[in-house]
C-alpha cells in the first residue's frame, strides 16, 4: 500500500521525533546522575535538585524538540503509523547508553534493533491513511463513545491504583510500576495530542476551532498528562538502568496508545483483514526486537550491580531491579508482605 501525502509527512516527523527523544533519555540520565551526585539525594526518592542542573535542561529541551515533532506528525498520520515508529528512540538510546553510560549492550542487541527497524517497516507500508477530520467536534464525538468512554475510565482506576498503593510500596524495586503509569497516562495523551494537533492544523487552514471549548479542554489534558509522565519517568530513569526503561516503557506505551486509537479513531476500518494481520506482525516484530535490546543487556558489567555473579539474571531478575542500592538478592530474601506483584522473589527460582 503506496503512502499518502499525509501519511509521509507524518513519517518524516516521526522520525525526527524517535532520534532526538532517544538522544534526550541519555542527555537527561547524565544530568539526574550530576545532580544526584551534588544533592545526594535521587530524583526516584523524591529529589527535584535535577530541575537546577543544567545538562538534564538540555536533555529536556532535546526531548521537547522531538515531542513537538511527535505532536505534529500526529495531526498528518494514524497512531498506528506515529507510534510504532518511537523504536527508532530504543535504538538509539540503547547504542549511546553503550557508548556514554557505558551500560553495556551484547552483540546479540544488534539484531534487536535490524528487528526494530525492519517491523516498523511492514507498519509503515501497512499503515492505514488518515481520515479526514473536518472539525473538532467530530473528535469529541469520538471521545465521548461509550467504548472509548470505558477505556479511558479503565486507565484513570489503574492509574491511581499504581500511583496510590503500588508506588509507595515498589515502586522502586519494579520497573513496571513507574513505566506503567508513564504508558497509561501516554496513552490518554497521544489521543488529546491528536485532538489538538487536528484543531490546530484545521485552524491554520483557516477553519478556526479555537472558538471551541472542546479545543481547549483537549489542550488541558495534554498539560496533565505529559507532566505526570515526565515526573514518572524521571523516577524511572533514575532508578533503573537507560536500557531497561527505554524498551519497556516503548512496548507498554505502544501497545496501549496502538489499542486507544484504534477504539478512539477507529484506524482499522475499512481494512482488510491481511493488512491488518500484516500490521499486527510488523509490531510484534518490533516488540521482539525491544525485548531482544533488553534481554540482552549486560548487567554483569554495570557498576551498579555490584554482586551478580557470572550468569545472566533473567528477563524477571531485571524486571524487579533497580540501580545498585535497591540489588535484591534473590536467594536470600523474600518479597514484601502487602504486593504479590511487589515480590521479589519467583518461584521460577
Amino acid at each position: 500500500m503506496g503512502l499518502s501525502k499525509e501519511n509521509l509527512k507524518g513519517l518524516v516527523l516521526a522520525l525526527v521525533s524517535s532520534g532526538f527523544i532517544g538522544v534526550s533519555f541519555i542527555i537527561k540520565k547524565q544530568g539526574l546522575r550530576r545532580a544526584a551526585a551534588v544533592s545526594g539525594v535521587r530524583a526516584g526518592v523524591g529529589g527535584y535538585y535535577y530541575l537546577l542542573e543544567p545538562l538534564w535542561w538540555v536533555g529536556m529541551l532535546t526531548m521537547i524538540v522531538g515531542e513537538v515533532a511527535n505532536f505534529v506528525a500526529y495531526a498528518f498520520a494514524p497512531a498506528v503509523l506515529v507510534t510504532p515508529l518511537g523504536a527508532l528512540s530504543i535504538i538509539v538510546s540503547a547504542m549511546l547508553a553503550d557508548i556514554i553510560l557505558k551500560e553495556k549492550l551484547h552483540n546479540l542487541g544488534i539484531l534487536g534493533c535490524v528487528m526494530c527497524i525492519a517491523g516498523s517497516i511492514i507498519i509503515v507500508i501497512h499503515a492505514p491513511k488518515e481520515q479526514p477530520i473536518n472539525s473538532v467536534l467530530e473528535i469529541w464525538d469520538m471521545a465521548t463513545q461509550p467504548a472509548f468512554l470505558a477505556y479511558m475510565g479503565s486507565v484513570i482506576v489503574l492509574v491511581f491504583i499504581l500511583v496510590f498503593h503500588f508506588a509507595p510500596r515498589c515502586g522502586h524495586t519494579n520497573v513496571l510500576v513507574f513505566t506503567g503509569i508513564c504508558s497509561l497516562m501516554g496513552s490518554l495523551s497521544v489521543m488529546s495530542v491528536k485532538a489538538l494537533g487536528t484543531s490546530l492544523k484545521l485552524t491554520f487552514e483557516g477553519k478556526n476551532q479555537l472558538t471551541y471549548p472542546e479545543t481547549w479542554f483537549f489542550m488541558l489534558v495534554v498539560v496533565i498528562c505529559v507532566i505526570m509522565q515526565m515526573n514518572y519517568l524521571n523516577k524511572a530513569l533514575d532508578t533503573f538502568n537507560t536500557a531497561v526503561v527505554s524498551p519497556i516503557y516503548y512496548v507498554m506505551f505502544t501497545t496501549l496508545t496502538i489499542l486507544a486509537s484504534v477504539i478512539m479513531f477507529k484506524d482499522w476500518d475499512g481494512q482488510s483483514g491481511g493488512t491488518i494481520v500484516s500490521e499486527i506482525c510488523g509490531f510484534i516484530v518490533v516488540l521482539s526486537g525491544t525485548i531482544m535490546l533488553h534481554t540482552t543487556k549486560d548487567f554483569e558489567r554495570s557498576s551498579s550491580f555490584r554482586g551478580i555473579g557470572p550468569s545472566s539474571p533473567t528477563l524477571s531478575t531485571r524486571l524487579y531491579t533497580g540501580n545498585g542500592d535497591l540489588f535484591v538478592k534473590l536467594d536470600e530474601e523474600s518479597g514484601p508482605p502487602d504486593s504479590s506483584m511487589c515480590s521479589r522473589r519467583q518461584e521460577s527460582y
